[in-house]
């Protein structure tokens, strides 16, 4: 960050050699979305460059700077995008069995490569009301389990119950050798 502040041309090139991967990961995570998560690193790496004025180091790491001004970033972008309707899909949705806003082709090609649209559908099924909201909330919506409790009127708690019980009969869904290794 000095060197981009003193103006070495360099500088920002490492810092995109160090960070653009971190940063994708995050907004992809956040806006669900490769083309949208592209332009945000793209996007962050220009507000870097011209505003590098403002990191100070004796708050924070350039690295936990440089991935808060992501989620900040990534959690207006994906606000922004749904209230446009980015992010709704009649087709995917039908095939959810109702649960709302859809995740990228990506993801949708994984769950059913572990379910089947068919398994898919009665997995959810098993699912209580709630957990099957507060995930559609957290996985498909960007939501945080704080502003799915503000959402849905429940305390943070309960919140989390349905998540992670949610969570453990998805897992218990899926066969041991189809998990992903650690």
């Amino acid at each position: 960050m000095a060197g981009l502040l003193e103006g070495d041309g360099q500088a920002i090139g490492l810092l995109f050699r160090r960070y653009a991967r971190l940063i994708r990961v995050v907004s992809l995570r956040i806006l669900r979305d490769e083309a949208e998560a592209d332009d945000l690193v793209q996007e962050l790496f220009l507000f870097i460059h011209n505003q590098a004025a403002i990191y100070d180091g004796s708050r924070s790491t350039v690295r936990s700077w440089i991935v808060q001004m992501t989620y900040r970033r990534a959690i207006s972008r994906r606000r922004y995008l749904a209230t446009r309707g980015h992010y709704k899909s009649t087709e995917l949705e039908n095939c959810l069995g109702g649960l709302g806003s859809v995740s990228p082709p990506l993801y949708d090609a994984s769950i059913e490569a572990l379910f089947g649209k068919e398994g898919l559908k009665k997995v959810m099924k098993e699912l209580t009301t709630e957990q099957r909201e507060t995930l559609r909330l957290y996985f498909y919506e960007g939501y945080t389990l704080a502003e799915i409790s503000r959402e849905l009127g429940q305390s943070i708690g309960n919140v989390r119950h349905h998540y992670y019980r949610g969570l453990e009969k998805l897992r218990k869904q899926v066969p041991e050798s189809k998990l992903p290794s650690r």
